[in-house]
C-alpha cells in the first residue's frame, strides 16, 4: 500500500517511535537504529504476534478489532483523544460530503450576535482547519491577529506577533498541532489540509517534527496563558463547544476567574475597545493596538 495511504500505519509508526523502552518496562540493552520502541516490542506489549503488528503497519491489514486497537493504545500510552483518534483511522465515521473552503463557511448572524453580547468574553468561530470564521471585539482587543480569514496553525508559525503572546511557545505550538489533528480527524485528503501543511512544512522546522509526532488533543476547555502587549499577563479559561448544524465549526470562549487580575485586564481591554468585528477589518483604537511587531516569536526555517 502507498504510504500516503496507511493513514494507521504512520498513526503507529509515529507513535510507536515516541515511547520509550523504559518506560514500559524494557531494559535497553545496546545502541537501537531507530528510537523507541521495536515492532515486536510493541506487539509483544500488545499481546499479538509480531507478523501480525507488522502487517498492520505496513498497511497490509486494515481491519484490526476494536479489541486489538485499545491494546495498541495502551501499550503507545495513549490518552483518550489518540486513542479516539486510532480508532475513528480504521473505522471512520460515513464520509459526509466534502468540507467547504474557508472563504465559504458561514458563521450564523444570530451566533455573531451573541458573541457581540459578551463585553468581557473573548470569542472566536473555527473551521475544521482552524481558519477563523468569526470573532467578537473582545477577541481582537486580546489578539488582534486573529481577525476572520486568518488561520490559527498558520498565525501560531509565521507571525510573529502572535508568537510573542505565548510565553511558552513550543508548548502552545506543540497544543495548536494536536488541535489541528483532532479538528480534521481521518479527513486527511483534504486538498485545502494538504496546502496548509504543505506550507508550513516548508516554512517551519518545528511544524514538520510536531506534525510527524501525530499528537491528537481535542480542544474542548483548559487555560490560555498569554502576555499581553498593554495589560500584561492574562489567564484565561475556555470552553468549547461544536456549532451545531455546521460541520466541524467551532465555538471557543474564553474567560477569566472573577475578581481576578486577568478579569481586570479584561475589563480594561473591553472599555478600550468599542468596534464590532464582524469581518475583522475595523482596526482597534490606536491606544489598544499592539506594537508593530518585532519581540521575539517562533524560528522559521
Amino acid at each position: 500500500m502507498d504510504d500516503a495511504e496507511n493513514r494507521i500505519g504512520r498513526f503507529l509508526r509515529a507513535r510507536r517511535e515516541l515511547v520509550r523502552p523504559e518506560d514500559v518496562g524494557i531494559p535497553d540493552h545496546g545502541r537501537r537504529r531507530v528510537p523507541g520502541l521495536r515492532r515486536e516490542e510493541l506487539a509483544m506489549l500488545a499481546g499479538v504476534s509480531a507478523d501480525y503488528y507488522v502487517r498492520l503497519e505496513q498497511g497490509r491489514d486494515q481491519h484490526p478489532s476494536e479489541q486489538v486497537l485499545d491494546a495498541l493504545a495502551r501499550a503507545l500510552r495513549l490518552d483518550d483523544d489518540a486513542t479516539a483518534h486510532l480508532h475513528e483511522l480504521v473505522h471512520p465515521a460515513p464520509r459526509r460530503r466534502r468540507r467547504a473552503p474557508a472563504k465559504l463557511e458561514r458563521v450564523r448572524p444570530s451566533l455573531q450576535r451573541l458573541m457581540d453580547a459578551w463585553p468581557e468574553s473573548p470569542a472566536v468561530v473555527i473551521g475544521c482547519r482552524m481558519d477563523v470564521l468569526a470573532a467578537n471585539a473582545m477577541a481582537l482587543a486580546v489578539n488582534p491577529s486573529q481577525r476572520v480569514g486568518s488561520n490559527l496553525v498558520r498565525l501560531m508559525f509565521l507571525d510573529e506577533q502572535h508568537g510573542s503572546l505565548h510565553p511558552d511557545f513550543e508548548k502552545a505550538a506543540a497544543g495548536t498541532v494536536a488541535s489541528l489533528r483532532a479538528q480534521v480527524g481521518p479527513d486527511l485528503d483534504d486538498p485545502l489540509l494538504h496546502e496548509l501543511v504543505g506550507e508550513l512544512s516548508l516554512k517551519s522546522e518545528l511544524f514538520r517534527k510536531l506534525w510527524a509526532r501525530h499528537d491528537v488533543h481535542a480542544k474542548t476547555h483548559g487555560t490560555k496563558v498569554m502576555v499581553h502587549p498593554i495589560v500584561g499577563d492574562l489567564e484565561l479559561d475556555y470552553e468549547s463547544f461544536g456549532v451545531n448544524g455546521a460541520d466541524g465549526q467551532m465555538l471557543i470562549v474564553y474567560h477569566a476567574a472573577p475578581g481576578s487580575a486577568s478579569a481586570r485586564a479584561l475589563a480594561l481591554l473591553s472599555s478600550m475597545s468599542a468596534v464590532s468585528p464582524r469581518d475583522g477589518s475595523r482596526p482597534l483604537p490606536p491606544s489598544a493596538r499592539a506594537p508593530e511587531p518585532g519581540r521575539p516569536g517562533p524560528t522559521s526555517a
